[in-house]
């Protein structure tokens, strides 16, 4: 059997990934431009997905979706632009800054959140509520032993 085969009958966990990621990027931004939000692309998930509506420092940002701090950088100008973000000063550190969200991001997240929700439901219906909470327990694990350095 040809490795191609072998990889569509039996895909490993990053073809499994990438597959689950694409589709639902796909899904997710499709939803949010027909809800007003055609300019956001999956890069910009890096900062929204994980941005807190007080505010989160740019280093936190980086922490959490594993990216560099100029690669977040870079994505905040551009939601900066786009009108999504502000950058203003953190009370705690008036040195520091707070990427914080404007209406237009807070609408976004909101949207964001419940699409999600709503693949989330769409398919823990389809394969039974018990064995989706089990693979999300599953791949939260596996994830975070990916990102813990795990070894294999």
């Amino acid at each position: 059997m040809s490795r191609s085969r072998r990889k569509q009958e039996a895909p490993d966990l990053g073809i499994l990934a990438g597959r689950t990621l694409f589709a639902l990027q796909r899904q997710l931004f499709a939803e949010l431009a027909e809800q007003g939000h055609p300019d956001v692309r999956p890069r910009h998930g890096a900062v929204l997905a994980y941005l807190d509506e007080a505010g989160s420092r740019a280093t936190d940002l980086a922490t959490l979706s594993g990216r560099h701090k100029q690669v977040i950088g870079t994505l905040v100008d551009e939601l900066v632009e786009l009108g999504y973000v502000e950058r203003r000063p953190d009370p705690a550190d008036r040195r520091a800054k707070l990427i914080v969200p404007t209406e237009r991001g807070l609408d976004h997240m909101a949207r964001s959140d419940a699409v999600i929700a709503a693949m989330e439901a769409a398919h823990a219906q389809a394969v039974g509520e018990p064995a989706y909470a089990e693979f999300k327990r599953v791949f939260k694990l596996v994830a975070e032993r990916l990102s813990s350095g795990g070894e294999t």
